[in-house]
């Protein structure tokens, strides 16, 4: 530690000069956002704008217990703000808490002022100093646990004994170290380790959160690897960042996105009920509620902004005994209402809403305001609306998708191609088959077989919607994926390449060392198949296109003969064709690659 250092230190805690930085924590099972977790950085002129930099100094200088209740204070207080849903994940030491917090009660304190329910806080054990006294730390997570909060332990499999942290504070949460979760979809060892640990997690009734996904290819490797590891963190869904997406940037694999979602929003379930001032007396709304027997919630609004809600069942609570009328006959409806209100922009989508209504604890959830974007009231919306809504979608979704899969079907990925054609961006259309998958259905059987569709399905989800594109199953062993003009050829060779790297570990060793398998037919004449690959027939679309959806599935049901015409992994692609903008229309040229 240097004397500049020390001095940057001190400056930082008196000022209170911390950025809070929140990462998402994705549930892959629900497809939505869990939770976040809290990070720090110094200030981005100091030298110590590193946290592992800036809690090293502070523990050179016996300033840790200090930085850390400053920086959960600034957490805490940064997260109710920002109005984050899901749990927060609050880095702690457990030196603090042993010292510090657990006699003053700080945390609690904290979340008591930022207006935020102990039951969405996990502290989340870090460690820069080993626990030496486990009777006082796990006295100190029971009396966390009885206020409500959860427990984490970070970094499962670095720093000090986190075995042994594992088996004597019984978190709730542990998170994996990252050094696991990098390349695990190219190395089997992690693999195994993984597995080990999931059953260890599911004996203990422990969630367990993969750190460090950085590549669809993790993505997918961990999605798969067992249902126990449904809680993802890393750069791949989202940065650290000061304010933080509310919603997924894009579909996890395991279930068809809900396309028609898509353009739905919290307007579309808006219903326009007349608000009421805030001077407005408490006689004048029962007689309202009297003579509107379905009304349900009335907004108090003034000067356009809703102030607070007055539900029909508390309010009317208030009239049990003779004497209610006299009591309230010249009260204000204001001083009667319920200022604890969940707010909705009309722009919000209906998955995001509905998460927000999930995390809502302490807020009754069966009505909700809804705003514009300069929060205006626009009227009231309520929760069997939103759930009518997101069922008839899903029941319309299944109804139209693979069985196996899960993906969207022939009705959808035609709707969502002609989408794509009237939106006038550009953009790619390839045709997925895959070469050789007879014959291994022959030889494994169709348990097998479905085995490989379903991993080749999650494959092509992950690589395609990381772009922003749609992946659609027509059936059997073909798939439609349309992508971002601009980033078809990467995807592609990625899947290419993907492919190529895991059907071996789909046959038995014998089968693998000679490269294939040999089938003998009817006529005693033995063939041989070597792995399965994959053949991808793509036919990139000018903005503007001048053609119809059923254009492109014929051109590209003629591209994927010529792909499959060439052995191995394979591409073709059109280059210029019928759907191009009407000034460039020209004869069609075709590449073939490999």
């Amino acid at each position: 530690m240097t004397a500049q250092e020390a001095q940057w230190l001190t400056r930082i805690i008196a000022d209170e000069a911390l950025e809070v930085l929140f990462q998402p924590i994705v549930d892959t099972g629900q497809q939505v956002i869990y939770g976040y977790e809290a990070l720090v950085r110094g200030p981005a002129a100091s030298p110590l704008h590193s946290p592992l930099r800036l809690f090293e100094v502070a523990t050179q200088a016996g300033k840790l217990v200090e930085l850390d209740i400053l920086c959960r204070r600034l957490a805490i207080h940064r997260f109710a703000a920002l109005d984050l849903p899901g749990f927060l994940f609050l880095n702690v030491m457990p030196l603090t808490i042993v010292e510090r917090d657990f006699r003053e009660g700080l945390t609690l304190g904290f979340i008591r002022d930022a207006g935020i329910p102990a039951e969405r806080v996990v502290i989340e054990l870090t460690e820069h100093v080993p626990i030496h006294d486990y009777a006082l730390m796990r006295q100190a997570v029971d009396h966390y646990r009885d206020m409500g909060f959860r427990v984490a332990l970070d970094d499962l499999g670095a720093g000090h004994s986190s075995l042994r942290h594992w088996s004597e504070l019984r978190p709730d949460f542990v998170k994996l170290d990252r050094h696991f979760i990098s390349g695990v979809d190219q190395e089997p060892a992690k693999r195994e380790f993984l597995r080990s640990i999931i059953g260890v997690a599911r004996s203990l009734d422990c969630k367990l959160i993969a750190e460090g996904v950085e590549t669809a290819g993790e993505h997918l490797c961990l999605w798969e690897l067992d249902r126990g590891l449904a809680l993802l963190q890393g750069y791949y869904f989202a940065r650290p960042n000061a304010k933080p997406p509310l919603t997924l940037a894009m579909p996890l694999p395991g279930t068809a996105p809900l396309k028609a979602i898509a353009g739905r929003n919290a307007r579309t379930i808006c219903r326009q009920v007349p608000e009421v001032a805030p001077e407005c007396s408490v006689p004048k709304l029962a007689e309202r509620f009297r003579r509107h027997p379905e009304l349900r919630c009335v907004a108090v609004v003034q000067a356009g902004k809703p102030l607070a809600v007055i539900r029909r069942s508390h309010f009317l609570a208030l009239f049990t005994n003779p004497f209610s009328h006299a009591l309230y006959a010249k009260t204000r409806v204001l001083e009667v209402a319920d200022h604890r209100m969940l707010v909705a922009e009309a722009e919000m989508p209906l998955e995001a809403l509905s998460q927000r209504l999930t995390d809502s604890h302490d807020i009754e959830q069966e009505d909700f305001v809804v705003v514009n974007a300069s929060g205006e009231y626009l009227g009231m919306g309520n929760i069997v609306d939103l759930l009518r809504e997101i069922t008839a979608i899903q029941v319309r979704q299944a109804r139209h998708a693979n069985p196996l899969t899960g993906l969207p079907g022939n009705i959808l990925i035609n709707e969502t191609l002609s989408d794509y054609l009237h939106s006038g961006e550009a953009f790619a259309a390839a045709y997925v088959d895959l070469d050789n998958f007879k014959a291994f259905n022959d030889v494994y059987g169709y348990a097998h077989g479905d085995h490989v569709i379903i991993s080749v399905a999650r494959l092509l989800q992950a690589q395609v919607e990381s772009v922003g594109g749609f992946t659609g199953h027509i059936g059997g062993d073909d798939f439609m994926l349309l992508l971002p003009l601009a980033h078809w050829e990467k995807t592609v060779r990625q899947i290419l390449a993907h492919v190529e790297a895991i059907a071996p570990g789909f046959y038995e060793a014998a089968d693998r060392a000679q490269g294939g398998i040999r089938i003998e037919n009817r006529q005693g004449v033995v063939s041989f198949f070597p792995f399965f690959s994959v053949s991808i027939a793509v036919k990139p679309v000018a903005a503007h296109a001048c053609c119809e959806a059923l254009d492109i599935s014929s051109d590209l049901s003629e591209l994927k003969h010529q792909a499959k015409k060439i052995a191995g992994n394979s591409l073709f692609v059109e280059r210029r064709g019928c759907c191009i903008a009407p000034q460039h229309r020209g004869n069609a040229a075709a590449a073939m690659e490999r």
